[in-house]
């Protein structure tokens, strides 16, 4: 039964990065409709970067819609409730500030998007404010120094996923009832501070081929697994958390001894772990 969560886990998270595709390809028309400076999600990821990105003033957007390309100081004033996308990155140095209002989707079982960060910048999405009903809440696709602060994720099939990105951190946060909370593939860097990440099934945190992330200070609990790391995620520390009421709080790629992906575990606060002694006094 474990071996078929932990096998059904990773392959969510593979199968979604594949999704990814799907996600963005219709956000690209948008992005060349709405602005010729705009490069589309789908364009960035072959097409070098153009440095005037950062340096061109932009006027402040209050009333962003469902699916549009987005910039610079983007600020809700209404709930959001999306048959499709929520909102797409489409340039660096873009702050999304939820404002207390929730962003809505279709549902987990769709392949819809909260917030799409497809290879930007210095990206920050913050609250307080909720996303909820989406396949991923925030997805950072080879992204660099995404923040993501002071949100409520619910209700999405996976709350935060990275894939090939680098220095995301995600703090205080509160994500909860997910499939998965938080799920990394292919990254590094990662910072996960202060969240309460909490009833999520599968998964509170997934580190798949992930390496160098700091998970510190969370509380984590109430699913099959709290923590998650396959055996190729090396060189990851995991440090005063509080890991219970999992069915596995700690697992290490099934029981691989720490040393040999090398990842570092002290002072976590839990009960089970694979392989044993990973926990405080246990």
């Amino acid at each position: 039964m474990k071996r078929t969560i932990m096998s059904y886990m990773v392959a969510t998270i593979l199968s979604l990065g594949a999704v990814i595709g799907l996600v963005i390809q219709p956000s690209a028309l948008m992005a060349q409709t709405q602005t010729q400076q705009t490069p589309s999600p789908t364009s960035v990821a072959s097409t070098p970067k153009s440095s005037s990105a950062s340096t061109t003033a932009i006027t402040p957007l209050t009333n962003p819609a469902c699916g549009e390309v987005v910039q610079g100081s983007v600020n809700l004033t209404a709930n959001l409730n999306c048959t499709g996308d929520g909102l797409i990155v489409g340039a660096d140095n873009t702050v999304i500030n939820l404002n207390g209002y929730t962003v809505s989707g279709p549902g987990q079982q769709s392949s819809k998007v909260g917030v799409v960060v497809p290879n930007n910048d210095n990206i920050m999405v913050m609250g307080p404010g909720v996303i909820k009903g989406f396949q991923a809440g925030i997805l950072a696709t080879g992204s660099n120094n995404v923040q993501i602060k002071s949100i409520i994720l619910t209700g999405n099939e996976i709350a935060v996923f990275t894939t090939g990105s680098t220095n995301t951190q995600v703090e205080e946060n509160i994500i909860k009832n997910n499939d998965l909370g938080v799920a990394s593939h292919s990254s590094k860097g990662a910072s996960l501070m202060s969240n309460l990440i909490t009833g999520n099934q599968l998964a509170g945190v997934t580190l798949v081929n992930t390496h160098k992330a700091i998970i510190a200070a969370n509380n984590i609990e109430g699913g099959q697994n709290g923590l998650f790391l396959d055996a190729q995620s090396s060189d990851n520390t995991i440090n005063m958390n509080n890991v219970l009421h999992n069915v596995i709080d700690l697992n290490n790629a099934n029981g691989l001894a720490p040393n040999i992906n090398v990842n570092s575990f002290a002072d976590n606060n839990c009960m089970v772990s694979n392989p044993s002694g990973l926990c405080i006094g246990r």
